[in-house]
Parts: structure tokens; C-alpha cells; sequence
């Protein structure tokens, strides 16, 4: 079953074709904009065209509910990306993103909070992008193409 969450926020009278929103947890992102500009200049330099991108937050309960029902997988992770496309080269996605685990792996890695939601930010792009990370070699290539993308929002 493909989830078909379709949301969509009006931003200054126009429907945007990336949203934000959340669930079972309270969480605004902040600089909606500035993220949506930076999700869009990745998607565009990778020749992909933009027809819907929702990113979903939620607590750690709510993603392993997701896991464990569409995914047969019973363990936490910071991330799900569900790939709702029918066209080549077109992006249109529900991500989903454990707060919980977004803070629990800042302080794990080091980094602070907005560069970790940045980087899983960009890992869901970078899976509808066409990008994977379930072997070495794959998980090398989508560390480094993160990397990528901080440093694309950091000249911004």
C-alpha cells in the first residue's frame, strides 16, 4: 500500500509543493523557507522535477508503528521515505522523521540539532533521488552526498 498523504500548506497564498507538518508530537520546523529553497536547489541539480515532497515528523512510537506495519521491521530508525512517483525523474515523496532520534543521535554524533535534521532532511531527498545506503559501498556515496548538501546550505 503507498501512503498518498498529499498535504499541502499555503505559504503566502500559494500551494507549496513541499510541506511540513507533524504528528503525536509538537515540532515547528524553523526556516521553512530557507529549507524548502535548499530541498528544491538539491532536487533541481539533479535534473529531478518537484511535484509534491511532505516531510512528516513525528515521536519514535509513531515511525515504528510505520516500520513495523509497511516495512516488517520492528526496530527505531530516524527515517522513513516512502517513494509515491509514477513519473522518471519526477519527485514526489511522504518522508517521515523521528524527532526522537533526530535529538538522541545529535548528541550521539556531536552535531547539533538543526545540522542532524538537515542531514536526514537531505538523506530522504537523496533516496528519492535515487540514492541508496543498504551496503558499504552505497552508504559511503549517500554520507558523502550529504555532506554535499550541508555544505550547499551552509554557503546559502
Amino acid at each position: 500500500m503507498v501512503l498518498r498523504l498529499k498535504w499541502f500548506i499555503t505559504c503566502n497564498g500559494v500551494a507549496s509543493k513541499i510541506t511540513f507538518t507533524s504528528e503525536e508530537i509538537d515540532f515547528i520546523l524553523k526556516q521553512k523557507l530557507k529549507v524548502r529553497d535548499w530541498l528544491t536547489q538539491i532536487i533541481n541539480s539533479y535534473g529531478f522535477k518537484l511535484s509534491a515532497l511532505n516531510f512528516i515528523f513525528c515521536n519514535d512510537d509513531y515511525l515504528l508503528k510505520i516500520n513495523i506495519d509497511y516495512l516488517n521491521h520492528n526496530t527505531l530508525t530516524d527515517i522513513i521515505t516512502f517513494d509515491n512517483s509514477e513519473e522518471e525523474n519526477t519527485i514526489e515523496g511522504d518522508i517521515f522523521i523521528s524527532i526522537d532520534r533526530i535529538r538522541e543521535n545529535a548528541s550521539i554524533f556531536k552535531v547539533s540539532f538543526e545540522t542532524e535534521l538537515l542531514r536526514v532532511l537531505s538523506h530522504g531527498t537523496l533516496h528519492l533521488l535515487g540514492f541508496k545506503d543498504k551496503n558499504p559501498k552505497d552508504k559511503k556515496e549517500m554520507t558523502s552526498k550529504e555532506d554535499e548538501c550541508l555544505k550547499l546550505w551552509s554557503i546559502e
